[in-house]
């Protein structure tokens, strides 16, 4: 099945278009309530290990590096990506973050991971 994965702030409208709506941030958003968030899966396989995102937020200006780690990260879970994502039998997957940057930050490099790891993401290991 080809996947479109959209990216999308948790304080925006979600929408019939959202598909299925995956929190991508490792700590609930500020000011959310699970109700308004309308979450459909809460993916920490998905987010950067809390020593990573505590080091990207003391080396904001190092994202190639932090991006390169990310990466490793989530190479090293291709197994457990692999399982969230096969269970998910929707067409749209909306990333969903409380970044503000939407291209750059984890978010970014996930969404880009995400389509090069296949849209079907049904690769055997």
């Amino acid at each position: 099945m080809e996947r479109k994965i959209r990216v999308k702030r948790i304080y925006d409208e979600s929408s019939a278009e959202d598909g299925c709506r995956i929190l991508v941030d490792r700590l609930w958003p500020r000011g959310i309530s699970k109700e308004a968030a309308r979450i459909d899966l809460w993916a920490k396989v998905l987010t950067p290990s809390n020593e990573l995102r505590k080091w990207f937020h003391e080396h904001l200006e190092n994202q190639d590096e932090f991006a390169d780690k990310f990466k490793a990260e989530l190479e090293e879970r291709r197994t457990e990506i692999n399982a969230v994502l096969k269970s998910l039998d929707q067409q749209v997957l909306t990333l969903i973050t409380s970044t503000r940057d939407l291209e750059n930050g984890h978010v970014g490099v996930l969404k880009e991971f995400l389509e090069c790891y296949g849209n079907d993401n049904t690769q055997e290991e």
